[in-house]
């Protein structure tokens, strides 16, 4: 696993949404949304998270607005601190404190951008002037909190500036009219019974909408300030639009009378004639919880529409139509099972807590939701050609879906059968045949896709297919955790609470052995790709590997003193040809089968990891957790070798470019002063050519002359060069040669400086200690040899006898 143990990873779904609602700007190209204290700022064309704002105090956000021009964005935290953001470059202009003995609940800009209006929980108003950076106005006596049960903005000002009108509403359930001229209450205007919404006004300035969750809308005349229709809605309403006096035929608007649309509890859209009371378009109803609208607002230059959902959705629509154009997560709640999906694995599905399924779209992050579960979704699994894949549920059912050529997803074929909730499931491995599922009534049951869910006429146009179980088998005493097909589909393998593991023969589920040893129940059970080899995931907090010609366990690894979650575990899964991935506290483990070590730890999430998923190329891996957060890794360990490879070169190629000077001034250089001069070794070499310089008398001065010739990112990489070469003994003379130069002639300041000085020091200093005291030990030694010389007396020689 060394080899591919390097991961990157990047965020896919987050939560960056909130209770807060959220904001189009005029084009509808940004949308702003809270998450905490921090207001994300979305692409809607690229689906990325272009920018990030949070405040110093790094309190939560409480309200925030966009200016009519979306040139400001102002936010207020709980700490009673005002921002006012160039959210464009990502910086706050102004800073103050909002005066409000309590936080903001809602702001308001008027139509020119130049007063804010903030509401508190303190029952106050409060006016600034953003331009000149004071506060203007001061309006108190609305009891209670403003905007309390709404987070929709509950302070408005008049759509004509000229009239200076600020309108708001408290927990009285009437609005209130100030003009800001008088400084006064104009007008109390009471209709509802109940909480109040939201206001809107037409284009002209003429009219007035308010919505509550009285179930009704009232409709007022600004000119009289009286209420002049009530429509009853028949629904809790959370925001109403007052749509443009235009004819759209496909919301049933015929004429050019004043339109508006409802968004509440009943999770559709409806757009309702104000003159006659009666409901001209509704959008179906989704059922299922979650499915509640708690908010709407519409982008008249882009056109678009937005919704929220209880479930923090985001759907934009056609304003002219109603048309979805694009849906977005906004919180995904605990992530509990995610895939890759697609012949190319271009898009995720997500199973969070919640009945809908979650598909995203890798390249723009769009989403689309699925409905079809009645309960929370648990498990997922997909078929081997990416296309279809399959869902079981609390709601004791399973569904197929199949996404098509265009990337849209439909539910294809369901089934149900068991008494308990499903909560695992397994797809055919070599065709698309059949998947099996476990439940919680320790039964499984396999189930055969019939020939016309695979034919082209069934899918969205094609209507769903009913399933039917071929097989059911009672295989353990408790709840059954997970099952497996083997890669031939001839082999089944299940895991239960019981603490067993058993192994069948499919398609009969006919018993072939009991794997026995672990002391808590099992979390996963997986095939491994290559051998006949079993591995098990307990709670216990162990894998145990088994072979499944014996049933004997193989090898036990320990790898978490916690339990493992499931399905963290995908031992022996096709990463790497066996390398396990493993998923717990929020980390994800690279365990080695062979050695049984861990060989990478990885640390994206911050709570249990329950969904864990590889891509077909093993290049890749999903990760989903209980923080809400679904990771994409990315196996980087041919990038990181290709990256050491090209520091090398470029060490290498630097070395080229900076040795010739160093060598062309040597005077048996046959280039000689041109530049041009090349290393006797080549441009390959590590070992400096200035060694021949050295036994030359003039040595010295001409290094020093080429050395302060050379601009400052060169001597920076002579510096590097200079580490190198001080690591061998044959080379250290001249890098020491060289670093004597930039020593004398450069001013410690100068140094301190350079590119990566501090770790060039650091890879001197133990080399060079090293050379200090071998050639010390070598001076003493030839001064003792010196001393013997000196201090050695020879015995005199007889003289030779004379010659006869």
């Amino acid at each position: 696993m060394a080899s591919r143990g390097a991961g990157r990873c990047r965020y896919l779904v987050f939560p960056w949404l909130r209770l807060l609602c959220p904001q189009l700007d005029q084009t509808g190209q940004h949308l702003f949304c809270v998450c905490g204290t921090r207001v994300n700022i979305f692409d809607v064309a690229s689906g990325a998270v272009l920018r990030s704002l949070e405040q110093e105090d790094q309190e939560d956000i409480t309200a925030f607005d966009l200016s009519p021009d979306d040139k400001v964005l102002v936010t207020a935290s709980r700490a009673l601190l005002l921002a006012q953001w160039a959210w464009r470059e990502g910086s706050v202009t102004r800073l103050w404190k909002a005066i409000h003995t309590a936080p903001v609940a809602t702001m308001a800009f008027d139509p020119t951008s130049t007063l804010l209006a903030t509401g508190g929980c303190d029952g106050a108003v409060r006016v600034w002037d953003v331009v000149q950076s004071y506060g203007t106005h001061h309006f108190r006596g609305s009891p209670g909190v403003v905007a309390a049960h709404s987070p929709a903005p509950l302070v408005a000002f008049h759509p004509d500036p000229t009239r200076l009108l600020l309108f708001s509403s408290a927990t009285d359930t009437s609005v209130r009219v100030w003009s800001l001229q008088e400084r006064s209450c104009l007008a109390v205007l009471t209709a509802h019974y109940s909480a109040i919404t939201s206001l809107t006004f037409s284009a002209d300035g003429h009219t007035m909408l308010s919505s509550g969750r009285d179930k009704i809308c009232v409709v007022w005349d600004l000119r009289s300030l009286q209420a002049t229709r009530t429509v009853p809605v028949f629904e809790s309403v959370e925001a109403a639009v007052l749509l443009p006096e235009e004819p759209a035929p496909e919301l049933g608007v015929k004429s050019t009378g004043l339109h508006f649309l409802t968004a509440g509890d009943q999770g559709a859209l409806r757009v309702w004639e104000a003159a006659s009371g009666r409901c001209v378009h509704a959008q179906q109803r989704l059922p299922g919880p979650g499915r509640e609208l708690t908010h709407c607002a519409l982008a008249r230059a882009a056109s678009l529409l937005l919704s929220v959902t209880a479930d923090h959705n985001l759907l934009l629509y056609d304003a002219r139509s109603l048309r979805l154009q694009k849906q977005f997560a906004g919180y995904s709640e605990e992530v509990l099972d995610v895939r890759f999906l697609g012949p190319e694995d271009s898009h995720v599905v997500v199973a969070s807590n919640s009945p809908c399924l979650k598909v995203f779209d890798l390249q723009t992050s769009a989403c689309q939701i699925l409905h079809g579960h009645t309960d929370i979704v648990l498990a997922l699994d997909v078929f081997r050609k990416g296309r279809l894949f399959a869902s079981c549920a609390k709601d004791q059912s399973i569904r197929v879906w199949r996404m098509n050529k265009a990337g849209e997803v439909a539910c294809v074929a369901q089934g149900s059968g068991h008494t308990h909730s499903v909560g695992t499931i397994c797809c055919s491995r070599l065709k698309e045949t059949f998947l099996v599922t476990g439940s919680q009534d320790c039964t499984v049951k396999l189930w055969p896709l019939p020939e016309a869910l695979l034919s082209k006429g069934t899918g969205p146009e094609g209507g769903s297919v009913l399933l039917q179980a071929q097989a059911t088998q009672r295989c353990h005493n408790k709840d059954i955790n997970s099952v497996a097909v083997a890669p031939n589909d001839k082999l089944l393998a299940t895991g239960s609470q019981d603490r067993t593991a058993k192994l069948w023969a499919l398609p009969q589920c006919q018993l072939l052995g009991t794997f026995s040893g672990h002391r808590r129940g099992l979390w996963c059970v997986q095939f491994s790709p290559m051998d006949q080899v079993l591995a098990t995931a307990s709670a216990d907090g162990t894998i145990k590997l088994w072979a499944l010609q014996d049933f004997s366990c193989l090898k036990v690894s320990h790898p978490s003193p916690h339990p493992l979650p499931h399905p963290a575990l995908h031992p022996a899964h096709r990463l790497s040809r066996g390398t396990t991935l493993l998923g717990s506290d929020g980390l994800l483990k690279l365990w080695t089968i062979k050695n049984n070590e861990c060989v990478r730890t990885l640390d994206a999430h911050e709570d249990k990891v329950w969904g864990l998923h590889c891509s077909r190329l093993d290049d890749r891996a999903l990760t989903g957790a209980s923080d809400s957060r679904v990771v994409l890794w990315k196996d980087v360990t041919e990038a990181e070798q290709a990256e050491e490879q090209a520091k090398r070169e470029e060490q290498v190629l630097g070395l080229s470019t900076l040795v010739p000077p160093l060598w062309s001034s040597h005077p048996a250089c046959p280039r000689r002063g041109s530049g041009l001069a090349r290393s006797p070794r080549g441009p390959g070499s590590t070992s400096p050519p200035p060694a021949a310089i050295r036994r030359d008398p003039e040595s010295c001065e001409k290094l020093e002359t080429t050395v302060l010739q050379l601009r400052r990112d060169q001597k920076e990489a002579l510096l590097r060069f200079c580490v190198t070469w001080n690591t061998n003994s044959r080379h250290c003379h001249e890098a020491q040669a060289v670093l004597g130069v930039l020593l004398r002639h450069e001013a410690p300041d100068e140094l301190l400086a350079y590119d990566g000085v501090r770790a060039s020091l650091e890879g001197l200093l133990p080399y060079t200690e090293r050379h200090f005291q071998r050639l010390s030990r070598t001076l003493q030694a030839a001064t003792f040899l010196d001393f013997l010389w000196h201090n050695m007396k020879l015995p005199t020689l007889p003289a030779a006898p004379a010659a006869l």
